[in-house]
Parts: structure tokens; sequence; C-alpha cells
């Protein structure tokens, strides 16, 4: 078992498994780690804990110190930078007249790197942004292409939900959405409808499919079926997933009660 603490680089980001060293580390706080692009900012989301060396991605990078006042200042100074860098590629990519969107910059903590997003629908060769780029900011210039969904998560913004996008908030990865998904539970398949402002599948279009592929296989009493419960037979009315709960309609007098779903059995034909 090795001990390790759990560190994010962007809000919502991937966490990634750090050696903590002699450091006792908490939730919420602020440190400065060792990583292939150099030192970088991040902050702890997991307190010190033991994991199986075998879920672990060698080598596993020390954490050198808790953030100071001095790291905070240069974070800063970092974003002020990133706004000027984003002007300028701006002004170098319409200079060259690309056919691609830039979406962020983002300066690696200790100036040695310079990563520029962007958007395009097919392949740029921007060999020659590149050296522009290295000779006015005079580090390593990397600009990497990527897709709507990153583009979403990076920008954020409002679902059609009304709250704040999953991507941009809470979710580290992306999960696979499929339009069988929508089907099985039976949503409009107007794409305006399951689409999210990326222009790609509703991410929350997998947070149920796994109970609807449960009710597809009978592991599920669906909507209407017959059952005995303690207090005689009913129709199914729904489910709560969560609460592991099924909300009948009792044939004898049309009350509605809520049981366990231990309580209930699917009653035979």
């Amino acid at each position: 078992m090795a001990k390790v603490v759990g560190v994010r680089f962007r809000r919502a980001g991937k966490i990634y498994y750090f050696d903590p060293g002699k450091l006792t580390l908490k939730t919420g706080q602020d440190a400065i780690v060792e990583t292939s692009r150099g030192l970088e900012f991040g902050e702890i989301v997991q307190d010190n804990k033991e994991v199986d060396e075998k879920e672990l991605v060698s080598p596993l990078r020390l954490i050198r110190r808790v953030a100071t006042d001095a790291d905070y200042r240069q974070v800063e100074d970092n974003k002020n930078r990133e706004e000027d860098a984003l002007r300028i590629c701006q002004e170098k990519v319409e200079k060259h007249k690309l056919d691609m969107k830039l979406v962020d910059v983002e300066y690696t903590f200790d100036h040695n790197k310079i990563v520029f997003y962007f958007t395009s629908e097919g392949r740029v060769d921007f060999r020659e942004l590149v050296k522009d780029l290295a000779a006015v900011f005079r580090t390593r210039i990397e600009l990497r292409q990527i897709g709507v969904r990153d583009e979403a998560k990076i920008i954020g913004g409002m679902g059609p939900c009304g709250r704040s996008l999953c991507c941009a908030t809470f979710l580290g990865d992306f999960g696979p959405v499929s339009i069988r998904m929508a089907k099985e539970q039976n949503l409009s398949l107007n794409p305006t409808k399951i689409s999210g402002i990326c222009g790609r599948l509703m991410c929350c279009l997998r947070y149920e499919a796994k109970q609807y592929e449960m009710a597809s296989r009978g592991e599920v009493l669906p909507p209407g079926e017959l059952v005995i419960t303690p207090q005689g037979e009913g129709k199914v009315i729904r489910n709560n997933n969560q609460k592991k709960t099924v909300l009948v309609e009792l044939l004898e007098d049309s009350r509605r009660e809520e049981f366990s779903v231990e309580e209930v059995d699917k009653k035979e034909s």
C-alpha cells in the first residue's frame, strides 16, 4: 500500500494522486506539486490515505510544500499574464488566417510552458504560429486541440435544466453517452431536447441509465405492475431508486402507500 493525497488542478478536473512525503494534508488546502510539466499549483481534494500500488501510475510524484503567500501571488500574476497571452495569440491567429477558435490559455506555475487550448473542425498547421508565440513569450509553447465537450467544461454556462453545467461543476471525466439511453428512458429523440449546449448528448442521460436497464431486465417493478404488499394487492405508480422504495396504489381503496422494495412482491399471473 502507498500513502497518497488526491490533487485537482482545475475545478471539476481529474483527480491525480501524489506522494505527500512527510506532510499531513487536509482537503481544501492548496499545494505545490511536481508534475511532468514542472511545478504546478493544485488543490487537495482527498486527504492522506493508503491506496493499492496497482492502482497508481508510476512514478508517484511528490508534494513539494503547502502553498505560501508568495505562491498565491504568483498564481494571481499568472492569471494576469494569461489574459495578455490570449489576446496576443488571437492576434497571431488572425495574422496567419488559421481556422481555429481559441478557448483558453494556461501558464504552468513555474512559467516553464504556456498551453493554448483551441477548437477546430479539422487539422490545423500551426507551426508558424508556434514560432511567433515562442519569439514573443520566450518559453515553451503548446497548442492543444480539444473537443466541444471540453470547451463547455472550460467555459462553463447554464444547462437547459437551469443549473450550472455538470461538466464544469463536478464531473471529473466524460462518460460515454448513447442515444439508446434516451430511448430506454422514453425521452423525446428531438436533438434539441436531449443535447447540451456543447451540441452533444447531455451527460445527465447517464445518471439513471442503469436503473432503466435494470427495469428492462425485470429487476425493477415497472409502473403499472400488479404487486402484493403488506396491505394488500396494488399497482405500482413509480419507483424511487435512491430510497429503494416503491409507490403503490392499493386496489381496495385507491390509497397510495410507499413501501420498501423488500416489502413488495410481483403478483404471479
